[in-house]
């Protein structure tokens, strides 16, 4: 496979990754760090990272906002929960270091 199409297949599944959590908004991020380690605002943080390395300016909302589809302030009041005593304890368990 030439480096270009490894490329616009890691994009699409870039895409296809956050329009499935988009989607899936029953799904809270504490509930991806204590299974997966990451969770949305990781994506986001890791796309500023990748801007950044390419010399790109990109703000915390707007890496936030091109993850969640809608700002963050937004997704947060529609869709986050209160995280529970026992999700919080697992998350102190199990926080990665990232």
């Amino acid at each position: 496979m030439d480096d270009q199409t490894k490329l616009e297949l890691e994009a699409a599944v870039f895409r296809r990754l956050v329009d499935h959590l988009r989607n899936r908004t029953d799904v809270q991020n504490i509930d991806m760090m204590n299974l997966a380690g990451f969770c949305r605002n990781c994506l986001s943080n890791w796309y500023q990272d990748a801007a950044e390395e390419k010399g790109l300016t990109l703000e915390k909302a707007d890496a936030r906002e091109i993850v969640y589809g809608m700002p963050y302030d937004e997704w947060k009041t529609k869709y986050q929960t209160e995280a529970t005593a026992e999700q919080k304890a697992a998350f102190e368990k199990n926080k990665p270091q990232h």
